[in-house]
């Protein structure tokens, strides 16, 4: 494509700037060819800094895929042609949706039924917490709307995949989505070896911090590796407690697309829809799972699938992150990490205290 008019605007279901490419040139034969190379080269990049980041992730299994993906997309941002910048724009909307879509089935309603009613509640119960508090203490410190909100969703129910899910139907920047991205990786880093630590000192049995780790640590390689040293009996509970906060993903996005809806629809007279497609396939895909027929070894490639998606998606959100911009939240960013990782530890302690009888 050599020539065309792009327009940029913000997608009905959420702030991530996208490029609408109207070709007018009639060497590209047709239109989705044209705009499938346009296109190419981005998603080359994408998979480049995807491969990079899984390869760290190797060496260093303690740090996130999705971690490195979108600190990688940050430093080599501003090296890259524009030639890639389209690609990147629909790697991390596309991929990202087909990522969340996916991450439904690692759950089943069974497991989250086995749980029993107590631990259940307990997580709804932090999750609400969580979620409304951080968006509190963000005003109180003073961060951008958007960045409290991404910080929220984040420490609230399951890292980064849901910053980029909540992202795409918010009115967050990138640099919110980054800099949120890098506040879960330091507080998360930060309570793998605190839980276990103050789970000693409390006295809890294994399967009680299992149940707090899953309840207060952000992502679910952190909560792993949080409750490891009380054994496999710990890791097993703290898993399935951390995917049922996953679970509260979809009616999180769901609601916050319709707040975004009636703002934007009454100015523009373009509604966004009800309740964005992929929360309803991430539900569809929960229901499969339930249904107990997607046989083991698929559900094994859904999984490493997902994290391919999200960290394709992420490292293309990190490369739109200009440093400058992502440095000025600072010490109030700081702030709010610190404070929203304390008041999921502390609602989860509480919630669990509360409901051990339930």
């Amino acid at each position: 494509m050599t020539s065309g008019d792009i327009d940029r605007f913000r997608t009905g279901t959420g702030s991530v700037t996208v490029a609408v490419m109207t070709a007018t040139d009639d060497t590209t034969g047709s239109g989705g060819l044209g705009r499938t190379g346009a296109l190419l080269p981005g998603v080359l990049a994408a998979a480049i800094g995807t491969t990079v980041s899984f390869g760290v992730h190797t060496l260093l299994p303690v740090v996130s895929a999705l971690t490195v993906a979108v600190v990688l997309g940050v430093l080599v941002g501003r090296l890259l042609p524009g030639s890639v910048r389209a690609g990147l724009r629909w790697a991390t909307t596309t991929l990202l949706r087909l990522g969340v879509v996916l991450l439904g089935l690692q759950l089943g309603l069974g497991q989250v039924f086995g749980l029993g009613a107590g631990t259940v509640l307990a997580v709804v119960a932090t999750v609400l917490v969580a979620f409304l508090g951080t968006l509190l203490l963000g005003r109180c410190v003073g961060v951008s709307p958007g960045l409290g909100l991404m910080v929220a969703t984040g420490f609230s129910i399951c890292g980064a995949s849901a910053i980029a899910a909540m992202g795409s139907v918010s009115e967050a920047d990138e640099e919110d989505v980054a800099t949120a991205v890098t506040l879960v990786t330091l507080y998360g880093s930060a309570a793998i070896a605190l839980v276990p630590m103050a789970g000693s000192a409390l006295g809890m049995s294994a399967p009680q911090l299992g149940a707090w780790a899953g309840l207060s640590v952000h992502e679910v390689a952190q909560v792993v590796a949080a409750a490891s040293p009380a054994g496999a009996a710990a890791v097993g509970i703290a898993v399935v407690v951390k995917l049922t906060r996953v679970v509260l993903l979809a009616p999180m996005v769901a609601g916050v697309g319709l707040v975004a809806r009636r703002r934007r629809g009454a100015g523009t007279g373009t509604r966004p829809p009800l309740v964005p497609l992929f929360v309803l396939g991430f539900l569809a895909m929960m229901l499969l799972r339930s249904s107990g027929t997607v046989p083991q070894a698929v559900l094994s490639v859904a999984q490493v699938l997902t994290t391919l998606l999200f960290a394709a998606a992420l490292f293309g959100l990190g490369s739109a992150v200009r440093v400058g911009a992502l440095l000025r939240t600072g010490r109030r960013g700081l702030a709010l990490g610190a404070l929203s990782t304390a008041l999921v530890a502390l609602t989860g302690l509480g919630a669990l205290a509360l409901t051990a009888g339930t």
